[in-house]
């Protein structure tokens, strides 16, 4: 495996502000962007609502990286590290595929530097001391309004709701279990700027409410400093390479469907800062990790994309168009142009944010030349730039074109990045606006305990705050089974969260959780370790 200290080099970084995890992983401390000017052009890559075809967004990141390489332009990837959840769950590893790849590989995967782990344990830290308090009875918090949870970097449906304290040795109250991925602790995380902000919003989070209703927030627990001892090395970023040799920020992890789906703000701006082109992702479509790169990230970091990629595949298309999975081998040019509404869909939300968007079709074995035409000619007609790309196949070589097609979408001038919504705007318009502008829904109806639980935040002072929207994947609207553009549909908001810390509201809506589960057959029932240790199967 090659390692990473030639691409330390290449990036012109200080020796000293880089620590070796191995051969080929680093950590580059935060001292690496003192006096360094971040004038790298962002590209963000967001794609259409994925299937089980696959889309391959991380694939078509890291292949577009690797072709601007191949073009003569300086780049670098920003990317969130895959969580142990869907890795050993449903979806598998999430360091790309075939020629367009992260290394090493199965380290990414796993346990990696050890930041989920630390991120894991001061969140659960908390946990554990606010438990103390109120054993001791050194916590005004009312029992029953807890609302920190505890967290796992793994999918397990039997925690989603417990009941913790059982016996005369603590007290006794319903709680759960949410993903890593989801705690606040990794939001704030990946949107902190320094050691001393992560501080700033930990201090913030509300962990439960009093009897009279007011917050109650971690900093009254005294254990700020210990939850920093924990964090304070996870917070730089990861130093990997693709296979090509492209430098790779992997550095944080929240899920897009639970959370706000996007790597941490400072390896971004390291990436920035040593590229001309920093390319980033937003997890699963555009409807869930775009809108919030746009509304959170972007909003609070000042960061905006110079351009937008938006990844289809043939195959996705089709299943959006109603092809059965087992049948998408088969060319259909009639499905697949009833797909391309989703398509459509994801490029009217993105086409809000006043951004250059290039498609970025990631080419599969069996895709027809008619069906490509198809799509091409689709986009033509909307004035879409879109090119095919074989980064699976070729690595870097097979992006050129799309590498080039970017490169021209971001020299465009682009005016100031504007929000659809204003903070000032109510929770409910907020609503409104994503509902209908992002995924097409005609207004919003929400659930009798929603509204009671935005009242009380209302009146703790929480009105102002962006909304981080939890909502299946798998469709536009919040019902899984509906593929395609749906139309006719209310939102249904059941419940909402609060995440000071990180900065937003968590609306939830129709039956996401924030604990996934293992499906039937998980991807843990593949993966093994050979007799030398390597390991297969992810």
């Amino acid at each position: 495996m090659a390692s990473i200290a030639p691409t330390v080099h290449e990036l012109g970084l200080n020796p000293h502000h880089v620590t070796y995890y191995g051969n080929d992983k680093a950590k580059v401390s935060l001292k690496a962007l003192q006096d360094r000017p971040q004038q790298g052009k962002l590209i963000l890559v967001s794609a259409i609502t994925p299937t089980p075809a696959g889309e391959g967004k991380t694939t078509i990141s890291i292949g577009l990286a690797q072709g601007l390489r191949k073009i003569g332009q300086s780049a670098a990837l920003a990317l969130r590290q895959p969580s142990m959840g869907p890795v050993f769950g449903r979806k598998g590893g999430a360091t790309g595929g075939g020629k367009s790849t992260l290394q090493p590989s199965e380290s990414i995967n796993l346990h990696f530097t050890g930041d989920f782990h630390a991120i894991t344990s001061a969140h659960n830290l908390l946990a554990s001391v606010i438990d103390n308090a109120l054993y001791f009875q050194s916590s005004h918090t009312d029992s029953t309004q807890v609302i920190w949870k505890r967290v796992m970097d793994m999918n397990d449906r039997s925690l989603r709701q417990i009941r913790i304290g059982r016996g005369r040795t603590a007290v006794e109250r319903v709680t759960g279990f949410d993903i890593t991925a989801a705690s606040e602790i990794m939001a704030a995380f990946c949107l902190s700027e320094s050691l001393a902000d992560l501080r700033t919003r930990i201090d913030r989070m509300v962990v439960g409410f009093t009897a009279e209703s007011e917050p109650v927030f971690a900093k009254e627990l005294k254990v700020t400093g210990a939850l920093m001892a924990l964090l304070k090395d996870a917070i730089e970023p990861n130093l990997v390479q693709s296979v090509e040799g492209v430098p790779a920020f992997v550095h944080g992890g929240p899920f897009a469907n639970i959370a706000h789906g996007c790597n941490s703000v400072l390896a971004t701006r390291m990436a920035l800062a040593h590229a001309d082109y920093a390319v980033t992702e937003a997890g699963f479509a555009f409807d869930l990790g775009g809108e919030k790169f746009m509304h959170i990230k972007c909003r609070q970091s000042g960061l905006a994309p110079a351009a937008i990629v938006i990844v289809a595949t043939i195959r996705a298309l089709k299943m959006h168009g109603g092809v059965p999975l087992t049948e998408l081998q088969n060319t259909d040019v009639p499905a697949l142009e009833r797909g391309l509404e989703n398509l459509a869909a994801h490029l009217d939300s993105a086409a809000l944010f006043e951004r250059p968007i290039v498609v970025a079709i990631n080419r599969f074995t069996n895709d027809h030349t008619d069906e490509i035409a198809a799509v091409k000619a689709f986009c033509a007609a909307r004035g879409v730039a879109c090119e095919l790309a074989d980064v699976f196949g070729q690595g870097g070589d097979g992006a050129r074109d799309l590498a080039d097609a970017v490169v021209k979408a971001a020299a465009k001038e682009s005016p100031p990045l504007k929000p659809l919504y204003e903070l000032s705007d109510s929770t409910e318009v907020k609503l409104h606006k994503i509902a209908t502008l992002i995924y097409g829904a005609d207004g919003v109806e929400l659930a009798p305990e929603a509204e009671e639980r935005l009242a009380l935040f209302r009146k703790c002072g929480f009105g102002d705050l962006p909304l981080c929207m939890a909502k299946t994947q798998n469709s536009l609207s919040d019902d899984a089974t509906k593929l395609g553009r749906p139309r006719s549909f209310t939102l249904k908001v059941r419940d909402f969260e609060i995440a000071n810390g990180a900065g937003f509201i968590v609306a939830l809506n129709g039956a996401i959780m924030r604990m996934p589960a293992l499906p039937r057959v998980p991807a843990a029932e593949r993966i093994d370790v050979d007799a030398e240790g390597n390991i297969t199967g992810i």
